[in-house]
């Protein structure tokens, strides 16, 4: 039993020092090359219950723009967490642009869900000669074997999607969909999140480094 509990402790170590994110398409404007922006503004539109997941993906995302050194602000932090609701596009728009910001990156989830699946019982296939050798060692397989019955896991998926646009023209320069997968926390996705979508728009030419 013990044997089984540091394995899946040290599983769960490997497994959070991984990306629970990973974009699944993204779009950019044909030979637009990256354009510099006076005022980028982050605008997450999440649902109320998720409003502290918003917060985390609009400060990351901010503070990973500001590393690429342009001037980045997060819509929560500017006008509030319901500035936008109800709100009509032309209202919307004249909002963002009376902050001084000529770009806009949205932050939309999809889509959330959860997901059961079942762990069967593990088994140790040692040979006979190394947990036999000793009592200790053939105790803990057999009880293991014996007592160590299978489990059910849930799982959380979020899809998410990001569009640039630009706040002069109101066209779309970027867009890109996403999913992350049973994160460690709202913190860390929003972390992982901005870092990952930052990355794509400099290697699509969207973004430079100022």
């Amino acid at each position: 039993m013990k044997n089984n509990i540091m394995i899946a402790g040290i599983f769960l170590l490997l497994l959070s020092g991984c990306s629970s994110s990973r974009i699944t398409s993204s779009w950019s404007v044909a030979d637009a090359g990256p354009k510099k922006y006076n005022k980028v503004m982050v605008l997450g539109l999440i649902r109320d219950q998720d409003r502290s997941i918003s917060e985390y993906m609009e400060k990351h995302f901010v503070d990973d723009l500001k590393d690429l050194g342009y001037n980045a602000v997060s819509a929560q932090v500017q006008f509030g967490p319901k500035a936008f609701e109800n709100m009509c596009e032309k209202d919307a728009v004249d909002k963002i642009r009376s902050s001084g910001a000529d770009a806009v990156i949205t932050i939309v989830l999809l889509d959330k869900s959860k997901e059961q699946y079942y762990v069967p019982a593990q088994r140790q296939n040692l040979p006979r000669s190394v947990y036999y050798r000793r009592f200790g060692g053939y105790y803990t397989t057999i009880y293991d074997r014996i007592y160590s019955p299978g489990y059910y896991v849930t799982d959380t998926k979020y899809f998410w999607e990001s569009n640039l646009y630009d706040m002069t023209t109101k066209d779309l320069v970027y867009s890109v969909q996403t999913e992350s997968f049973d994160p460690n926390s709202s913190e860390s996705m929003g972390h992982e999140y901005g870092k990952l979508i930052v990355e794509n728009m400099v290697k699509k030419n969207v973004l430079v480094k100022q």
